[in-house]
């Protein structure tokens, strides 16, 4: 579809999704259930169990609504939150930052809370590769997106410090687009010339089961420590114009994760009920006991990314502390 055409598409979904001019009651929250997987799982288990109209009772509003949309992937749902269509949206850090950066002097999108921390995956089956320095013509990586996705920025981290900020892209080159699911079957199966993958879970754990599969670096690894996945943002606007509605969004999330931390059985159904995938109950079990993947509020390393991406021109602004990237509600949290 020529590129014209897909922006007059994305631009009338979006319109449809808007309702009452552009602009959600008073008692209404729009919230986009994001790309899937694991980082989203806290917005399933608010839409089960009813949480932010919940919490919007117990706070006096009887009659809040919520409408979960199933629209996701970061440009649209970016677009969609600028248009007016949705009220709050869930992504990395990356495509947050970059709105963040894009709107300081118009609607303000900011940080509400952190959603997810865990570990990406550097996976390879090919026996040369013990380290990126390894890397050579033949070699592909499956990313889901080139340059801008959470694994892209990190090995540009990487390259610059140990090479220094001229090669910042230095393994740009080896990067090639594949979802997940693709990425995974490609690199189990050793079908085309993808030799690696640079994953999150539960693909992860489906790949390292396999013997022939081992890790060569983590995102972790690369910011010297957990990192923020999947993040909730919203505008000023909306959190001047519904202080309630806003805090029982934030009330919600944190019992979602309690749900999840007290009854991981329950949770791993939910997902695997929604999402499929190929997995097991056990499988998502195991995953989501795994001490590396945290339900938090917190937000972890984010200011290293906004950092990093104004220092190589993606973003205008440059942070000095977390909290410029958050609203006030969550400032008392020992975030980073």
């Amino acid at each position: 579809m020529p590129r014209a055409a897909a922006k007059l598409l994305l631009v009338t979904l979006l319109a449809a999704l808007v309702s009452c001019g552009g602009s959600a009651p008073e008692n209404q929250v729009r919230i986009p259930l994001g790309a899937g997987g694991v980082g989203f799982l806290p917005l399933l288990v608010m839409r089960e169990h009813g949480l932010i109209e919940k919490h919007a009772r117990a706070a006096g509003l009887e009659d809040a609504t919520v409408r979960w949309i199933e629209i996701g992937g970061p440009a649209v749902v970016n677009d969609a939150l600028l248009a007016g269509s949705v009220d709050f949206i869930a992504a990395g850090p990356p495509a947050f930052i970059t709105l963040w950066d894009r709107t300081r002097q118009s609607v303000d999108v900011r940080g509400a809370a952190a959603m997810t921390s865990l570990p990406m995956y550097l996976n390879t089956r090919a026996e040369h590769l013990r380290s990126l320095e390894d890397l050579t013509e033949t070699d592909k990586i499956a990313v889901t997106a080139p340059k801008v996705s959470i694994p892209a920025i990190v090995m540009q981290m990487y390259a610059r410090e140990r090479y220094g900020p001229d090669e910042v892209f230095r393994f740009d080159r080896y990067t090639v687009t594949r979802s997940h699911p693709d990425g995974a079957i490609a690199l189990l199966s050793g079908s085309g010339d993808i030799n690696a993958h640079f994953t999150s879970p539960p693909f992860h754990q489906r790949e390292i089961a396999d013997p022939r599969v081992r890790t060569i670096m983590t995102t972790d690894d690369v910011l010297g420590g957990s990192t923020t996945f999947t993040m909730l943002s919203t505008t000023a606007r909306f959190r001047e114009r519904n202080p309630t509605l806003y805090g029982a969004v934030l009330a919600a999330l944190e019992e979602a994760h309690e749900l999840i931390r007290r009854d991981t059985r329950a949770a791993a159904e939910l997902l695997l009920e929604t999402e499929g995938g190929g997995f097991t109950v056990d499988e998502l079990v195991a995953m989501l006991e795994d001490p590396a993947i945290k339900f938090t509020t917190t937000p972890e390393n984010v200011l290293r990314y906004a950092q990093f991406m104004h220092d190589i021109g993606s973003i205008t602004n440059r942070p000095g502390d977390w909290r410029e990237l958050f609203f006030p509600e969550i400032h008392e949290a020992p975030g980073s």
